[in-house]
């Protein structure tokens, strides 16, 4: 599913936090979204996960303005986000996580935990997840390369099509940050379109496909990733523009 921004607004009060932003996520495709601390990341994902309404602009998906009144109509329609603090649960293990909210029941009404086990373990193996020792292990005992695993699997689980990634390498080692990039190539394998906000430039010129830059709450460019340098990228992060690219609210 293909998400699309057209000229969205966002303010807080007095505060402009996003100022007539567009950008586009294709499906089978990473983009990385970037920009200095303030530039308005944060807020972007909040109104694409139905969190803050929009004050003007539009929200499509595959063509389709949609109205977000909140969490659960991005959710209906395939949106998933998935947060640096990942918001699972330590003292659950990787199933209850998985299902959290969202429990298979028997006809009896009581948990259906033979189904749970073996929809969480065909996710995990549809992503080839091989760091993930039991399923039935506590989330207080995995990694955060592990930790992000299960986060991801969660997103394949619900089939969501539009997946979230905020900061998912913060914080990791080198082998843990491989790992999770890895699994970001095979999730955007899958056909779904993934929006990857990361601070960190080397992860972002691996990966991404497409870049979309923000600066100061508006679009400063979006262009592929073969097309620039990581020098051009940081340009247009912090002035807004690149002289050399000649780029100034570009999308492609």
């Amino acid at each position: 599913m293909t998400l699309e921004l057209r000229g969205v607004d966002k303010s807080f009060g007095p505060v402009r936090a996003l100022s007539g932003v567009s950008l586009t996520a294709r499906p089978g495709e990473i983009t990385a979204l970037v920009g200095d601390n303030g530039a308005g990341k944060s807020t972007l994902i909040k109104c694409v996960g139905g969190i803050h309404r929009i004050d003007a602009g539009e929200i499509l998906f595959d063509g389709v303005a949609q109205v977000l009144h909140g969490p659960r109509d991005a959710a209906a329609l395939g949106v998933e986000i998935v947060y640096q603090d990942l918001a699972l649960a330590d003292n659950l293990d990787v199933v209850e996580n998985m299902f959290l909210g969202r429990e298979d029941v028997t006809r009896l009404r009581t948990l259906d935990e033979n189904s749970m086990e073996r929809k969480a373990r065909a996710a995990l193996t549809s992503l080839s997840v091989r760091t993930v020792r039991s399923v039935r292990q506590k989330v207080s005992s995995l990694s955060g390369g592990q930790r992000q695993t299960v986060a991801i699997a969660k997103a394949v689980l619900w089939q969501s099509r539009v997946v979230i990634l905020d900061e998912p390498t913060a914080a990791l080692g080198v082998a843990q940050t491989e790992q999770v990039l890895d699994l970001v190539r095979r999730l955007a394998g899958q056909g779904v379109a993934v929006l990857l906000v990361s601070h960190n430039m080397n992860d972002v010129m691996r990966v991404a496909d497409s870049i979309a830059v923000l600066y100061l709450g508006r679009t400063a460019a979006q262009v592929r990733r073969i097309d620039v340098t990581q020098t051009q990228v940081v340009e247009l992060i912090t002035a807004g523009r690149s002289g050399e690219l000649g780029l100034s609210g570009a999308v492609v």
